[in-house]
């Protein structure tokens, strides 16, 4: 089981990528899946670690309905997530 900081700070790193997208020119339709994982990660932060599983799991289920952002700089946050997502539910399991 990982320590609670590692989890969380790569919670934060997860959020960051999220957040990131919302100041860049994103599609419609990406950038509504890109908020709304964004919001449910911003709920995961500090949150004990069932949260936390709930909510990453959300948001990769979100982020798996992004095909494309239409900006380059997005789709590098977007797949940085994706790793991140990954990362979080393995250390989890």
């Amino acid at each position: 089981m990982p320590s609670i900081t590692d989890t969380q700070q790569l919670v934060g790193d997860l959020y960051g990528h999220l957040e990131a997208t919302a100041s860049l020119p994103v599609a419609t339709r990406p950038s509504q899946y890109l908020g709304e994982a964004e919001a449910v990660v911003g709920d995961a932060r500090g949150a004990p670690e069932s949260v936390v599983k709930k909510r990453v799991s959300q948001a990769a289920e979100l982020l798996s309905h992004v095909d494309g952002t239409g900006s380059d700089e997005a789709n590098e946050h977007v797949k940085q997530a994706r790793k991140l997502t990954d990362e979080i539910l393995s250390k989890m399991e």
